[in-house]
C-alpha cells in the first residue's frame, strides 16, 4: 500500500472561505443597521434626557436647532455621567445667539456666544445659561457654517458641564 502524501490530495476550501466570507459580511451589515437605528433612538431621548428646542427653532431656526436637539443629550449624558438625577431630566433651549464671526474690540477681540433656557429636574424649573468666547480665525471666513456649528457644539457641552452643578 502506498502512503498518502500532502500534495497527493487537494481539498477544495474556495466554496468554504465563499461561505466565511457571506457571513461576514452579513454579519457587519447586520451589526452597522442596528447600530445606527441605536443611536437615532439614543440620540432623541437618551436615558431620559429630553431636550425641547421648541423655542429656539422659531428664534434661531435651523441648523442651529437641529445642532443642539442632536448633540446636547449625548452632552448632557456624558456630563451626569456617575450622577443619579432625582428624576427625569428635560431641558428646554429658549435662545442661542452667536457674536459677529469678526471679533468684537469690546471683549479683547473675542465675540461672546450665548445659550439659555431651562432645565427641570425632578419637577423643579431650573434658569440655565453658557457662555463661551470665539477668537475669529481667517479660515473660519470661508467655512461659516462649519465655524457656526463648531461655536454651537461648544455652546452645548459648557451647558452640559454646567448641568451637573445644579442636580
Amino acid at each position: 500500500m502506498g502512503r498518502l502524501h500532502f500534495g497527493d490530495v487537494m481539498p477544495d476550501f474556495s466554496s468554504t472561505r465563499r461561505a466565511v466570507l457571506a457571513h461576514l459580511g452579513a454579519l457587519n451589515f447586520t451589526v452597522a443597521v442596528f447600530t445606527e437605528a441605536a443611536y437615532a433612538r439614543r440620540s432623541v431621548q437618551l436615558g431620559g434626557i429630553r431636550v425641547d428646542v421648541t423655542p429656539l427653532r422659531e428664534n434661531a431656526g435651523d441648523p442651529t436647532a437641529a445642532w443642539v436637539e442632536k448633540e446636547l443629550p449625548g452632552a448632557i449624558a456624558h456630563a451626569l455621567a456617575g450622577r443619579a438625577p432625582s428624576g427625569p431630566v428635560t431641558v428646554r433651549i429658549d435662545y442661542l445667539t452667536l457674536g459677529p464671526n469678526t471679533g468684537a474690540t469690546v471683549h479683547g477681540g473675542s465675540s461672546p456666544d450665548n445659550i439659555s433656557g431651562v432645565a427641570i429636574i425632578g419637577g423643579r424649573e431650573i434658569p440655565i445659561r453658557a457662555t463661551t468666547s470665539y477668537m475669529a480665525s481667517p479660515i473660519d471666513q470661508t467655512m461659516i457654517e462649519q465655524s457656526n456649528h463648531d461655536r454651537v457644539s461648544a455652546l452645548v457641552h459648557a451647558l452640559a458641564y454646567w448641568l451637573p452643578s445644579e442636580i
